[in-house]
């Protein structure tokens, strides 16, 4: 499996502006640049991208690892925090905090943190990043 995206950047670093693509069609042409990034500007980031990507894969694997524990949810909210230093190797994703609420009927607490943790582990995103990655997970009735 391999997936595209695309992005171009017209001008300097502050006063430039970009625009990612993905093969999908799902981002065309959004707008990112200086202010969206580092700043409060209109637009998303590769931070915010990276955030979502992880928060959807989570919310996958937590899935997954649940029906191996032949439960069910009905549904799992997760919300990624990515946070971008300046270390002395450069702005760094340092880390990330992933806030996770989900309803699964039949599951005790224990066997929803044995799947939230295998999950946080687990999925390709957090295999991916090397920033520390902490978690908050609560199983809602």
């Amino acid at each position: 499996m391999k997936r595209n995206a695309s992005a171009e950047w017209k001008g300097d670093l502050r006063s430039g502006k970009g625009t990612i693509s993905t093969d999908s069609g799902v981002l065309r042409n959004t707008q990112y640049s200086f202010s969206t990034r580092f700043e409060n500007g209109a637009g998303t980031n590769p931070e915010e991208l990276i955030a979502a990507a992880h928060a959807g894969c989570f919310s996958m694997a937590l899935s997954g690892q649940l029906g191996e524990a032949q439960l069910k949810a009905d549904s799992i909210r997760t919300t990624a925090s990515v946070t971008l230093e300046k270390t002395d190797a450069g702005f760094t994703v340092t880390k990330v905090h992933l806030e996770v609420a989900a309803k699964v009927p039949g599951a005790s607490e224990d066997a929803f943190m044995k799947a939230a943790n295998n999950a946080k582990s687990g999925c390709p995103i957090s295999r991916l990043l090397k920033a520390e990655i902490t978690m908050n997970a609560k199983l809602e009735s």
